[in-house]
């Protein structure tokens, strides 16, 4: 496979070198990866006439002599052979392009630099969706049409607020990224064709799973967007020498075609530029991880809805879905309360988390006097209902927040129905006594460096830990722990829904063999958000179970998997991003 990846690459230009790397001193001497793999650029920008030009950078002292005003360009690094990732980091030229016209900007170069890898991620997680779900995919169209025109209309009737201009840039990106995979220049596309294409699914990846259920997906058929979950944890140390901010993406398989990006923005605006865990052709981060120049560091894990009666009352059209309503928070805010206030406007009750935002400026190193307001901010999603809360006093007092896909707030978990089924199953569905919970309670202390971190995050002991029992047949599950690798459970337990077992060897079929697990890790403190960087690991967890292999895995023959190496045991890296942009380097 490592071979075959290489060779598409080089017959199709999305290719990779890698010329070594060297140890940082900082930050626990991570590999620091960037100008050590090669890379290949494209730009857009505007003739004497108006009309726009795309190009390839083939020569960085030159620029391209049809071009009068410079619009963006993006650099586009293909490492998933040498350490998991691709790399990709866009920048806008200057503040005088119009809102609109930055977002499309930016969208098609990302298209255009990416289109292999596009392409791949493509077929890996939204070819077949529809297959066999041809009157669930009528419907969910039908819903994304409305919603599409009715956001579009709100853009037209508001052309001063800011909040709807920056919807425009978002979906003006959508559009760009669209135009810059299939190689056009301002495409018009009707809007039914534009919400059924695989690009504007690729958008949807955390929002699916709530429309899947609204719209009544066949529950047997394969998705790469079904029962997504995470593990998060900021960690402040007793000393207040550093504060740990990281995440472990829970998904399918099929999604490991990773891809880390920046973006920097002309605007003034608080989060003008941002980096970011992401996938190709993704304008969303999806895991979630965001780390922004307002300080804000940002990112979430899903907690489940189990409550039919308010996602068919509050999930409706005349809302704007959660992977922009994300983008326009971190784009405008410039401290936690405000993300969280931004956020909650038109609450589409889709892709529901808890999400965890941490302000960085708040933040004193080696200081005893920690603010009590401002530090860390939580807030829950439920269809029609959001809460939020500063629990900057919670986190000074305890040390660590975990996250792990249950509701802290009374309220979320009781809307949620999240209580009924800790009646039915047990302690798994509590808040304070699910595994994962105890498992951060137990080791957080551990935790002294970024190293003892990333331990805990990539932690998976199951069948020696005592926290990862279950009434199971083996007697414990590779589901509980920090880093999940269900493909590891036995396959023989098969299910017709998400909660209901045929054979009895699971109570549910969270517990069992599945095509799930966690595929990442990244991890940010103080001195690395200061530069929009972060640790990041690629692929399962090998930490005391067995590498995952594509040649070996049960799901081999059943999950699609091109463009990925075979083997995932990857070690951590930091990616320098530009120093002093990608016009400044070209000259």
């Amino acid at each position: 496979m490592w071979a075959r990846v290489v060779l598409i690459g080089l017959l199709l230009g999305w290719y990779s070198q890698a010329n070594g790397y060297h140890l940082k001193t900082e930050t626990d001497s991570y590999p620091d990866y960037g100008e050590k793999l090669t890379a290949r650029e494209y730009g857009i920008c505007e003739r004497d006439d108006g009309s726009l030009h795309q190009y390839k950078v083939r020569n960085h002292d030159q620029t391209d002599p049809e071009c009068a005003h410079e619009l963006a360009i993006a650099r586009a690094t293909n490492g998933v052979n040498e350490t998991g990732w691709g790399y990709l980091e866009i920048e806008l030229h200057d503040a005088d392009i119009p809102l609109w016209l930055q977002g499309y900007s930016a969208g098609f170069v990302e298209g255009r630099a990416t289109r292999d890898i596009i392409r791949m991620h493509i077929h890996n997680t939204v070819d077949g969706y529809c297959d066999g779900a041809e009157e669930y995919c009528q419907k969910l169209n039908r819903f994304l049409v409305e919603n599409l025109l009715w956001m579009r209309n709100q853009v037209e009737e508001n052309p001063e607020d800011e909040y709807w201009q920056q919807i425009n840039v978002t979906l003006n990106q959508l559009n760009g990224i669209i135009d810059g995979y299939e190689g056009t220049l301002n495409e018009f596309r009707k809007v039914e064709d534009l919400v059924q294409h695989p690009i504007y699914y690729i958008q949807l990846a955390g929002d699916m799973e709530d429309l899947a259920l609204l719209f009544k997906r066949p529950e047997h058929l394969r998705s790469a967007w079904k029962g997504g979950h995470c593990s998060a944890l900021v960690r402040l140390l007793p000393d207040h020498s550093d504060l740990y901010f990281s995440h472990v993406t829970w998904s399918s398989y099929s999604t490991m075609l990773r891809m880390l990006k920046k973006i920097t923005w002309k605007v003034k605006a608080p989060g003008y530029a941002y980096s970011y865990s992401s996938y190709p052709g993704a304008i969303p981060s999806t895991d979630d991880f965001m780390i922004s120049s307002s300080g804000l560091a940002i990112l979430e894990t899903t907690i489940s809805n189990y409550n039919h009666k308010i996602m068919k009352e509050y999930i409706v059209p005349e809302t704007v879905l959660c992977f922009i309503r994300a983008q326009i928070a971190t784009r405008l805010s410039s401290g936690n309360a405000e993300w969280a206030e931004i956020f909650a406007k038109y609450n589409s009750g889709t892709y529901n988390n808890q999400w965890v935002i941490v302000d960085y400026k708040k933040f004193k190193p080696d200081s005893p006097r920690q603010p009590r307001q401002g530090l860390i901010h939580i807030l829950e999603q439920l269809p029609g209902y959001i809460q939020h809360k500063d629990l900057s006093e919670f986190l000074l007092q305890q040390y660590y927040w975990p996250s792990y896909n249950m509701p802290f707030f009374p309220d979320v978990y009781n809307d949620s129905m999240t209580a009924s089924f800790a009646e039915q199953y047990g302690e798994w569905f509590t808040y304070d006594r699910t595994p994962r919970a105890l498992i951060f309670k137990r080791d957080y202390h551990k935790v002294k460096n970024m190293e003892s971190m990333r331990r805990l995050m990539r932690s998976n002991d199951y069948t020696n830990d005592p926290l990862a029992a279950c009434e199971c047949d083996p007697p414990y599950s590779a589901e509980n722990a920090i880093s999940c690798r269900d493909d590891l459970n036995p396959a023989n337990g098969t299910y017709p829904s998400d909660l209901n077992p045929i054979d009895g060897s699971y109570p549910f079929s969270a517990l069992g063999h599945r095509d799930h697990g966690a595929t990442d890790m990244k991890l940010t403190n103080y001195k690395l958000h200061r530069k929009l960087q972060f640790v990041a690991i690629s692929g399962p967890t090998s930490d005391n179970v067995p590498e995952f292999n594509w040649k070996t895995t049960p799901f081999k023959d059943s999950v699609p998997h091109e463009g990925m190496p075979d083997r995932f045991n990857f070690p951590p890296v930091v990616y320098r991003w530009s120093k002093q942009g990608l016009f400044h380097d070209r000259v």
